[in-house]
Formats: structure tokens, sequence, C-alpha cells
């Protein structure tokens, strides 16, 4: 029988398997160590430090989640000197782009002043669309940390809006790499990477063009790994998202896996849909239909009741006639003609359960196997 490998974090020490990290049994055993840029399923980078820890022996803080554990290493996780770390990166994250939150510090003309330019350049001077969601502010409280005394970093390029999904705001991207690595390694679309270098660095799509131009499928993977306002959804600077919103866990219909997503309604009207977390089988990733389908809905352009054509025009229906008139023309079609003279079309809008209806009825009561359905979002 092998030898037990251990590690002390914070006094106390646990077990740990050969291939994980600080961070793994850190957060295994829940204790806690802040991250930005790391992202569960991706490759760990270390990029954003601000899961920095205090190893004994070790002439510098390290990466918690690029540093594998080791027998007998002692570990401090929030020490003196790596909550003093912690605060500097904090505090530099804070002091670019439009962070204008309640943790950005200003006299009342300052304050003024910035607004006004968020609202000339993001078209909105309400506070950062992730208010209240957002990672670097949940920690500047955690540690106490404003960035008063800093001057703003001003971003050189501007607001991205031409497409009908996804806001791309570089003014608030850390460029931490989550959506980066959620793109390559998590959904393996590569549609975007890294670009340019030092100050000019951005997350560039292909050969820095728009998403729309480029192989990005728009399954919004990005927006869920984004740890501040840099993604958001276009719903997030309309006014909806200071209505009360109601959580509603469900499944998705668009196909047959069985995505667990989660609603958010406002006055029975779906306005944004998440991923229900990390749970199977899609574990935290939807496509696009998942994400972004659900507009129909509540369109306007949605038929009520049913429509039967007379006289060369559409008039409405009680159910029972449609349906009468339905079964009477299919009837007459069969015998007249056969049965593969009649098709069925069904839709990727309704779910699992009613396209299984739809073939068993053409298949047992048409006698037609001439099935499709249409894929259209």
């Amino acid at each position: 029988m092998g030898k037990e490998t251990t590690i002390t974090i914070d006094n106390k020490r646990f077990t740990f398997e050969p291939d994980e990290t600080i961070l793994d049994v850190a957060h295994r055993n829940n204790i806690f160590i802040p991250t930005l840029c790391h992202l569960k399923g991706a490759t760990p980078t270390g990029a954003c430090r601000i899961c920095v820890v205090e190893v004994e022996g070790a002439p510098n803080l390290v990466a918690s989640c690029a540093t594998p554990a080791a027998n007998d290493m002692v570990v401090y996780s929030e020490s003196q000197e790596v909550i003093k770390d912690r605060r500097s990166i904090i505090r530099l994250m804070l002091s670019s782009g439009h962070h204008n939150c309640a943790i950005r510090d200003f006299d009342t003309k300052d304050w003024t002043q910035f607004q006004l330019k968020v609202l000339e350049e993001d078209g909105t001077q309400d506070l950062c669309p992730v208010w209240g969601e957002c990672k670097l502010q949940d920690l500047a409280y955690r540690y106490q940390v404003k960035a008063k005394g800093l001057p703003q970093s001003e971003s050189k390029y501007p607001m991205e809006r031409v497409n009908p999904f996804i806001i791309r705001d570089f003014s608030r991207c850390i460029l931490c790499g989550r959506c980066v690595q959620a793109c390559r390694e998590v959904q393996v679309n590569n549609a975007i990477d890294f670009g340019y270098r030092g100050a000019d660095t951005k997350i560039v799509a292909g050969a820095d063009v728009a998403l729309k131009d480029s192989d990005c499928v728009f399954c919004g993977e990005c927006i869920e790994a984004c740890p501040v306002g840099a993604l958001v959804t276009e719903h997030a600077l309309k006014p909806e998202r200071f209505v009360k919103t109601q959580k509603v866990r469900t499944t998705c219909s668009y196909c047959g896996v069985g995505c667990q997503i989660e609603l958010n309604v406002q006055h029975n009207r779906i306005i944004k849909v998440n991923s229900a977390g990390d749970v199977p089988p899609n574990n935290g990733s939807l496509c696009v239909k998942g994400r972004f389908g659900f507009d129909f809905v509540a369109s306007p352009e949605r038929l009520t009741s049913p429509l039967i054509r007379k006289n060369g025009k559409l008039e409405g229906a009680t159910w029972d006639e449609a349906l009468d008139l339905v079964a009477d023309s299919l009837t007459q079609v069969k015998k007249d003609h056969g049965s593969d003279s009649i098709g069925v079309l069904t839709s990727a809008r309704v779910t699992n359960e009613e396209n299984y209806i739809a073939q068993k009825f053409a298949r047992a009561v048409l006698k037609t196997n001439n099935v499709d359905h249409c894929a259209r979002l």
C-alpha cells in the first residue's frame, strides 16, 4: 500500500490526487481562493494572478490554479502578503476601463464627468450591466478595495454591437482569457483569441473582425464565462434589466439532448436564457438556439387560434372546425392519391414529445414515412 500524500492548507491537512493543483484541493475542501481567469475544464493559465497563495519555502507567491499540489507542501491562502497582493491586482483592474459601479471612488465632479463619458461611449448612463453579478466587483467588496488615486486607463477599442446577440465592451475587458478558453477548449469553435501585444492587447475574432464576420456560431459560451461586463447579451442594456425577474429551471426543447436551462421571466415573458449551471447533460454549455432562440414565444405574429381559408381569405375558426377540416381533407387525399402523396412537416421549436407524436400520427394513421422538420432558428 502506497504512502498517503498530503498537503497542508491554512493549518489543515488534506490528501490529494497526483494531478490536482493547490486550487483543486482547496475548492474540494471548501477553502476559498478567488479566481478570475480560471475556467473549469480548461488549461490553467495563472494569467490574472488573483489566486496567488503563499507556499512555505517558495521565494514568491504562486498561482494556485497552475501549481501542482506536492507532498508535505504548506500553503497559506490568505496571509497578509497574499491579501496585499490581491488588493493591488484588484485595484489595477478597477483602474482600467468603464467599471462604473459602487466600487469606483470619485468625488462628485469626477463621477459626473465619468458617467457622461460612459453615456457617450456605451449608450447608457446606468451602472454597469452586470452590477451585482460581477466577480471583480464581488472581490473588491470582499477585500475592501477602491480604485482611489489611480488614473483611469482609457480603452482603445469601441464597443461592438453589430450582431443581434452579443455585445462586446472592450472597455470593461480585464483580459483574463476565460472567453478564449471557453471558445477554444470547451466549445472548440476557435472563433476568438488574443490579438496584438502589450497595451494594445485585445480579444479578437478572426483577423480582428466583428463576431458576425468570423467563425463565431453565437453559442454564448463566452458570455457565460466572462467574469465582468465585457460580454453581455443585447437585453443587458435595456430597461427590463431593472424589473424583478423570476428564474425558472426547465429543459431545452430544441433537440433530444435535454440541456438544462434557466429562463429569466418578467411579467410572463422570457427576456433571457442561461444555462442551469454545472449539471448534466450540458454541464453549463448551450447552443445558439438554446440560449437565444426564445423570442418566438412572445412574438405578436404567433397564431392564437386556427385559421381556415374561405373564398380565398383566411378567417378565424374553432379548433373543432379546423380539426374536422384537416381530418376530412387528409382522408380524401389519401383515398384519391394514396398515402405517399402526403407529407408531414414538424418543427424544431416544439418539444421532442410533440415531434414524436407527429411522426407516430404520420406513420400509424396516415401510413406515410414522408416526415421531415424545419430546423430554422
